[in-house]
């Protein structure tokens, strides 16, 4: 242990994965946000504590059972010549259920004409032991990801364990304010939500054999964020002209 704490290839191991873990965590932590805001207010944060506290509770505890993770990787069964594996179909499910997730969220923002029982519907499931469920069941798909990727980068079992502690403990710091910033800003609500289609869509596809470059995915994405920050930015300048208009208009009066 303390070989490994001198030696600087360790160190450079530790910033690398933790890097990537965050990355990672950007689609768990959107999934939560999104899903949490449709709480009452002062129930959102301890869902969000919940859920994050879950994700890092699973992936401690993926890690103390590595050599059979691992193994989730081995063909199951094969379809047309492509293998299944066990994380396949894991990734498969959990992606189909984000994508059903999204559609239905980004359905209940467009629905300009809401049934009359939709407010009973939305009561029972937006609860916090419902959206703790739904969250719980995205953490177990993004903490095998999480796990199988720090295998691949290193064999220290305690620096997959720091880079994990690590990431989550900032997924923890972010977790209120992005969550607050999505649910102030209508338009971002839209955003994420297209976020998660994407995600969704990107673990379907990766459970079917097409693997995608993750650095692309998250390249579409940081370029969608700065060209609605640039709207965002431009509709701020808009309003401020127009006060100032009338402002100008009423002293003139």
């Amino acid at each position: 242990m303390v070989d490994l704490l001198l030696d600087p290839a360790a160190w450079v191991a530790l910033a690398a994965l933790t890097a990537m873990e965050i990355v990672l965590g950007i689609d768990n932590l959107i999934f939560i946000s999104v899903l949490s805001n449709r709480l009452p207010a002062h129930q959102r944060s301890k869902a969000r504590r919940i859920g994050i506290a879950a994700a890092l509770l699973l992936r401690l505890a993926f890690l103390a059972t590595i050599a059979y993770i691992v193994k989730l990787t081995e063909p199951l069964f094969e379809i047309l010549g492509n293998g299944f594996s066990w994380r396949d179909l894991i990734l498969i499910a959990g992606g189909l259920f984000l994508v059903w997730k999204a559609t239905k969220e980004i359905h209940h923002n467009v629905d300009p004409d809401p049934r009359p029982d939709r407010s009973a519907t939305d009561a029972v499931a937006a609860s916090v032991v419902g959206t703790v469920g739904q969250i719980l069941l995205l953490d177990i798909v993004f903490s095998i990801d999480s796990i199988l990727t720090a295998v691949g980068m290193t064999q220290h079992l305690p620096i997959m364990v720091a880079a994990v502690i690590i990431s989550v403990v900032v997924m923890l710091l972010a977790a209120d304010p992005l969550a607050d910033f999505i649910n102030a800003n209508p338009t971002i609500v839209m955003l994420a939500l297209g976020f998660l289609l994407l995600i969704g869509t990107t673990l379907i596809a990766d459970g079917f054999g097409a693997h995608l470059p993750k650095g692309y995915i998250y390249v579409a994405m940081a370029f969608s964020v700065l060209v609605e920050g640039l709207n965002m930015l431009s509709r701020r300048a808009r309003r401020k002209r127009a006060l100032g208009g009338h402002s100008d208009d009423q002293i003139l009066d």
